[in-house]
């Protein structure tokens, strides 16, 4: 445990992909089998189930600290995060060294199968022989919490350091649904033959957002260009006569869609296609909503299938009669696909159409046209590019449109988390409705960290009534909210629902009266639905 919390440690302090890949790299050469393996899982997201309830957890902490639980609670929302509120609290010990971190997670996951006075009894006993950062990772770990800046990229690349395995080779055999529980270090990346799991997926290529002038990524006829869909992006595979269905944040969701089990009789054994899991319609997508409906259900019902169904728009193949191309170029892959989806006719695997441009400038108004499809703008893939892990810079970039805009007035404000639990950084927006403010969105992103200052000092000026831990403020602040999809909404006051709104920007130019109304969001509204 000794080494793993020097590992979060040097991690934690550090932005720089150099000094963490170093980090990591040491620690897989020196670390246990075991230790790295939870490791891996950890920073994979694979975190062990959560096995005390929080409220144990401050009854307890406030005992062994021998203070009131009424202080204790006091000073959760001040530090932010119950884990390090624990940590700070208890007395300082630490002669855990001979305890490695797996012994301490295979503790945790005990737990959940012992009574309370003996798991009060485990966790206490714990505290007692962790210094302040191991109390801090292993209160991370019982209440599900950890999180760590290390993408899943830079995990493959500081193991291909420790190991001299290719980077790719690692970031593949990383996907699957594996857990420490089923699989060994030595299974996972030193012998890990990919084929043995059927299931497993391929890292997926992602694309950069075009930053400068579309004219600095040469000649068009390098690209392909198609639309940019929002729904969820995933990946169908058919291997042994069997249908897999991946989201993008590695989960494997085949029960949610059981449109696709007939892809099983209708693709090559060997397939796996990349795409965009979408609600469709009449020729159309419905809007993103109706996917939400099915996002978390582990089963799906008759009624849910007649009112979400869904497709797979396909847009790119990586194994092909199990074969893996991705190292062909996608124009070829693109062909290749195009026979696929053909040969299916599988009402539920479309084809995404690509876009005939002569110049950057036809394809720019193309673009503009984007929400008229339901779609949020533009793919662009260099006709050369191999499907490549994770990003790289060059060959696939999204082009979207700007965001909708609305001005709206901050009604409510709320304490942020973390680093921000003594900041009001979580915000209500209002826009006029028949002379009155009706609330419509929260939003938390978007400003500066001395804006957040500023207004948080503002708060506390202008607070009007307090419920818990949200206080009413006069309503006088405007601020520009963006956001890239709207729709209707049964579950909000307001009628509608934002998708990814933000604050854009705070209009100290313009007063509350000048503010937006729920006219223009419906008229948004519209103009969404083409």
């Amino acid at each position: 445990m000794r080494d793993f919390a020097e590992l979060f440690t040097a991690l934690d302090r550090t932005t720089k992909t150099t000094v963490k890949v170093a980090a990591l790299s040491e620690f897989f050469k020196a670390a246990s089998d075991d230790d790295k393996l939870w490791t891996i899982a950890l920073l994979s997201h694979r975190r062990p189930r959560r096995t005390v309830n929080t409220t144990m957890l401050r009854e307890w902490a406030a005992e062994a600290a021998g203070i009131p639980l009424w202080l204790f609670e006091e000073a959760y929302p001040v530090v932010g995060d119950l884990a390090e509120t624990i940590a700070l609290v208890l007395p300082e010990h630490g002669d855990a060294k001979d305890v490695s971190l797996s012994e301490w997670i295979n503790l945790i996951v005990g737990l959940s199968s012992v009574e309370e006075d003996e798991r009060k009894q485990a966790v206490t006993n714990a505290w007692r022989r962790l210094d302040r950062v191991e109390c801090f990772l292993f209160n991370k770990l019982i209440t599900g919490g950890f999180r760590v800046g290390v993408s899943q990229k830079l995990m493959s690349r500081a193991l291909s350091k420790a190991t001299g395995i290719d980077e790719a080779v690692i970031a593949h055999r990383l996907m699957g649904d594996w857990t420490p529980q089923n699989t060994t270090y030595d299974d996972l990346i030193l012998s890990g033959d990919v084929n043995d799991d059927h299931s497993r997926p391929y890292p997926f290529c992602l694309a950069y957002a075009v930053e400068d002038d579309v004219d600095a990524l040469g000649e068009p006829a390098d690209w392909l260009a198609e639309r940019k869909w929002d729904g969820i992006r995933g990946q169908v595979i058919v291997r042994n006569g069997e249908v897999f269905v991946w989201s993008r944040g590695e989960e494997l969701v085949t029960d949610r869609f059981p449109e696709f089990h007939a892809l099983a009789e209708l693709l090559p054994d060997g397939t796996v296609l990349d795409g965009e899991i979408l609600p469709w319609r009449d020729g159309r997508p419905m809007d993103f909503q109706s996917l939400q409906t099915r996002i978390g259900r582990k089963t799906v019902g008759k009624k849910l299938l007649k009112d979400a169904p869904v497709i797979l728009m396909a847009y790119d193949v990586m194994e092909d009669r199990g074969v893996d191309i991705r190292e062909i170029p996608f124009e070829t892959r693109r062909a290749r696909l195009e026979e696929i989806v053909a040969d299916a006719a599988a009402p539920v695997l479309h084809l995404s159409p690509m876009l005939e441009f002569d110049d950057w400038q036809s394809l720019s108004a193309e673009r503009e046209q984007s929400r008229a499809h339901a779609s949020e703008g533009l793919m662009l893939k260099r006709r050369s590019s191999v499907y490549h892990t994770g990003r790289r810079k060059g060959d696939w970039f999204k082009w979207k449109v700007d965001p909708m805009t609305v001005d709206a007035v901050m009604i409510y404000a709320q304490r942020g988390h973390g680093r921000r639990a003594n900041l009001y950084t979580d915000f209500t927006f209002a826009v006029w409705k028949d002379g009155e403010l009706v609330p419509f969105t929260k939003a938390y992103s978007g400003l500066t960290d001395a804006e957040f200052n500023e207004i948080t000092n503002w708060v506390r000026r202008n607070t009007l009534e307090r419920f818990g831990p949200v206080r009413r403020v006069t309503p006088v602040l405007v601020f520009e909210i963006a956001f890239e999809g709207i729709q209707n909404s049964k579950r909000h006051k307001s009628g509608i629902a934002l998708r990814f709104p933000r604050m854009r920007r705070w209009r100290r130019d313009k007063p509350a009266d000048e503010a937006g109304t729920i006219e223009e969001l419906f008229g948004f509204l519209e103009a969404n639905a083409g």
